[in-house]
């Protein structure tokens, strides 16, 4: 299973926006994009004229990373909700948002996307009742994602949901934290979605 194993932060100086890719750490003063708010790199302060492929190139890498997909997967992404009614770009994002890794982390059950992964890997989460170890595992409206009852002890799970209730949960979601499990309730609209992006420039950067 393919995935990026190199400095994160590094990426939120590239795209210069906060993809919350370190969780609590990104809400401190320790955030490298408060530190450094520049690129990373040689040139990285620099200053440069982005052209109108640049724009379009960098909106695309911003919500890939925002997300934590690599580039044959957000592709693949797209060509589905290319397929679909309405406009494409909203449609990715359901598609992205209802991903299981996302749901976790929008549930509170972890401090960031790749935490989620992680814990999604290791086989703590289940949706409907069967144990789901995939963090692309695409979720449906009704569905339910539960904390397993082998890891309803495990501390950083409890921690993680006590320190998200000041976040909330998007208005599509309902938390139960008593029971440590979440439903969705509806597709996601795209007021709703956080994502720091120009979906239209994403499309536009496909479809040239």
């Amino acid at each position: 299973m393919a995935r990026y194993t190199g400095p994160v932060c590094r990426l939120c100086r590239r795209e210069g926006i906060k993809l919350f890719l370190k969780g609590d750490r990104c809400y401190s003063d320790k955030c490298a994009l408060e530190r450094r708010n520049y690129a990373p790199g040689q040139h990285g302060q620099a200053r440069r004229k982005l052209t109108e492929y640049g724009m379009h190139l960098r909106e695309k890498q911003r919500l890939k990373r925002f997300y934590g997909v690599l580039e044959r997967q957000f592709r693949r992404y797209f060509d589905q909700a290319s397929r679909r009614k309405g406009k494409t770009g909203e449609a990715l994002l359901q598609m992205l948002e209802l991903r299981l890794d996302n749901v976790v982390y929008r549930l509170g059950f972890a401090s960031s996307r790749r935490q989620a992964r992680q814990l999604v890997v290791h086989g703590h989460f289940a949706v409907n009742g069967r144990p789901v170890d995939r963090p692309s595992y695409a979720l449906r409206v009704g569905d339910v994602v539960s904390v397993r009852e082998t890891s309803r002890e495990v501390a950083l799970l409890r921690e993680n949901v006590d320190r998200a209730a000041a976040r909330g949960v998007p208005q599509w979601l309902e938390l139960n934290p008593e029971r440590l499990e979440g439903r969705v309730l509806t597709l996601p609209r795209r007021d709703q979605v956080d994502a720091p992006v120009n979906e239209q420039l994403v499309v536009e950067y496909y479809s040239r």
